[in-house]
């Protein structure tokens, strides 16, 4: 039997970093407090971990700075040096060159990629798809091994410019623009994705089919037979927000429930 934990991506948001309105002023902090969850998701079984700048609100189209990209380059060294761990990140909004940077030089495995193929319009404006550049900056770095999951039709967007594209014709594109991976999500974090979406993609294409949001221990038996895997972040912290500190008997709970 296949172990559920095999297709769990965790989350670690991280706190506030500099520049940032929220920042507070303690960089060594941010990366103790990330490095901290990432062990409780490693002594509960998870061998794949994430982290992500949630907290930086609000955010840059297509950009962050050095001082956001170093440190979350910094975070992921040290979880990597600590557990023998698959990571990966995602630098908000859409800054997915500055990502495979951070990735290729603290030795991650993969991104996750906004706006990879067509638009959308986001909370921070128009993204238009950045496949071919990011690929080609992938190459220039020597980042091949750097895996590129891409979002299709993505939470906490309108898609209005693309409605005439079912999400099966996105996925399709995202394949053929040499994506690793498609993470279909709700509509906002902690929302769960359609399953009919999900289904209507499963043999459309030959690439793996993630969940990105509002997987939980409740709904988990439903989605992952049909997935992948799933990134999971809200359903593992205090009260199942995405905002509040990793909760380790949630972590445990979601395993045995979902096994």
């Amino acid at each position: 039997m296949n172990d559920i934990r095999d297709k769990i991506i965790a989350m670690v948001h991280l706190d506030a970093l500099p520049g940032t309105p929220k920042y507070e002023d303690d960089v060594k902090k941010i990366i103790r407090k990330a490095t901290e969850e990432a062990g409780i998701y490693y002594s509960k079984g998870i061998r794949k971990i994430m982290i992500e700048n949630m907290h930086d609100v609000p955010y840059l189209n297509r950009e962050a700075g050095h001082e956001i990209s170093t440190i979350m380059t910094l975070v992921l060294y040290e979880i990597l040096a600590k557990y023998p761990v698959e990571t990966g990140l995602q630098i908000l909004a859409g800054a997915n060159k500055a990502a495979i940077a951070a990735a290729n030089s603290a030795g991650a495995s993969f991104i996750r990629a906004e706006g990879f193929v067509f638009s959308h319009i986001a909370d921070e404006g128009i993204m238009n798809s950045d496949a071919g550049e990011l690929l080609r900056y992938r190459k220039q770095i020597g980042a091949d091994r750097v895996k590129v999951f891409t979002d299709i039709k993505k939470k906490h967007s309108s898609h209005a410019l693309t409605s005439d594209v079912s999400i099966a014709e996105t996925a399709r594109a995202a394949e053929f623009f040499l994506s690793d991976g498609v993470i279909i999500t709700g509509e906002a974090t902690g929302i769960e994705p359609s399953l009919d979406e999900i289904l209507s993609i499963r043999g459309k294409i030959n690439i793996p089919v993630l969940a990105g949001s509002g997987i939980t221990a409740r709904n988990a038996a439903k989605y992952f037979p049909h997935i992948d895997a799933a990134i999971i972040g809200s359903d593992f912290k205090i009260d199942g927000k995405w905002y509040n500190p990793v909760d380790p008997a949630r972590v445990e709970n979601f395993i045995k429930t979902a096994m």
